[in-house]
């Protein structure tokens, strides 16, 4: 799913297959590159001339982000050409680092910007972004992007769906309840690690103005055919009602007004600590399989290629909510058996299939006074 962060125990793809299963997810941050180096160009030029800390927050194997990356280095050079630049890597610790390190120094698939100049400082850091990365009052950019709708924990299994869009009642009420508290947690943190004047740029899942979301924007559902396919292996008596409700994503996406209360409420813990929500706007990156089978017309190629995008990002949870009674072998064959659902659905129909990106693309600043 374009998601390279996620709460503990979640695991994206290993071996630097997430960023060449996750095109989309780049395409996302090649969008808000811009967005980037105009935060960059905004910042004093006294902030960056003894160094230029960045953070890089939920960065799964660092692949989708390499390039982004480059061009934020570019643009300090451009204002202080000898500051030290230090980019932090932060992700939970289950996260695989070895990958990252791959593709951050030029081992994996992805050119790296390494070579280019002297003074890159490279860090990794097993810390979430549900706590502080790095020491207070001394980042200058933060920036995460399709990470930070995982939640530090899932508050409740979901009895009818197998993500919040789904649900209803009081089990939807937990869910965002715990999202807003979560956001307000994340956006705390950063208040601290924050130089006066840095800038948060933050591009998160969300739901927008007109109700639209991830695998939701026109076509077909992606999220109810996840659970139209869990649904039917239930009836099918291939799993039980207790692993039906244990596949729940952890996840939730604010609205504009959601992402935007804390930031502008001067009551809220977040605007007394001194972050301004500068700008917020959402934007639909269309699913790159969708648009590429548009052009060729081969549905096999499609699902082929389109299914594990969708796998890389969930297969551990459908995996852990399976019993661990089962025997390890019966469990790897029913997620098989599902991810083959899926793919033999979207072959034989695929019009409607795909994967939109809808993001709330949000620059937050801290106050200088």
């Amino acid at each position: 799913m374009g998601s390279r962060g996620h709460s503990e125990g979640i695991t994206m793809s290993g071996g630097g297959l997430y960023s060449l299963a996750t095109i989309g997810a780049k395409h996302v941050i090649d969008a808000a590159t811009p967005i980037v180096i105009e935060a960059i160009d905004s910042l004093p030029q006294e902030a960056i001339a003894q160094g230029f800390t960045f953070s890089d927050m939920g960065t799964a194997d660092a692949g989708t982000s390499l390039s982004m990356v480059g061009k934020a280095i570019d643009a300090v050079c451009a204002r202080a050409p000898d500051t030290p630049i230090t980019i932090i890597y932060s992700d939970q610790p289950r996260n695989d680092f070895n990958a990252l390190i791959a593709n951050v120094y030029g081992l994996g698939s992805f050119e790296t910007y390494l070579d280019r100049r002297d003074h890159i400082f490279p860090m990794v850091s097993g810390t979430t972004f549900y706590k502080q990365i790095v020491p207070g009052g001394t980042l200058d950019i933060g920036f995460s992007a399709t990470a930070m709708h995982w939640l530090s924990n899932k508050v409740c299994n979901i009895s009818n769906h197998v993500q919040a869009v789904g649900a209803e009642g009081e089990e939807l009420a937990a869910f965002r309840d715990q999202a807003h508290r979560d956001w307000r947690q994340i956006l705390l943190h950063r208040a601290r690690e924050l130089k006066a004047g840095g800038k948060l740029v933050l591009i998160n899942f969300a739901r927008d103005e007109q109700d639209r979301y991830l695998g939701n924007t026109g076509g077909v559902n992606m999220f109810d055919t996840f659970n139209q396919i869990w649904q039917d292996f239930l009836q099918q008596g291939r799993i039980n009602t207790t692993e039906y409700e244990n596949m729940t994503l952890p996840q939730y996406y604010n609205t504009v007004e959601e992402f935007s209360a804390p930031l502008q409420n001067r009551d809220e813990t977040v605007y007394q600590a001194g972050l301004r929500l500068d700008h917020i706007d959402t934007r639909i990156v269309a699913c790159p399989y969708a648009e590429s089978f548009a052009e060729h017309g081969d549905a096999a190629r499609f699902a082929e290629e389109y299914i594990p995008t969708i796998r890389s990002w969930n297969e551990s949870i459908f995996f852990s909510a399976l019993a661990d009674a089962r025997p390890l072998e019966e469990r790897r064959q029913i997620i098989e058996d599902y991810y083959d659902s899926y793919r033999d659905m979207v072959r034989a129909n695929p019009q409607g299939h795909g994967m939109d990106y809808v993001h709330a693309y949000t620059v937050i600043s801290k106050n200088v006074s």
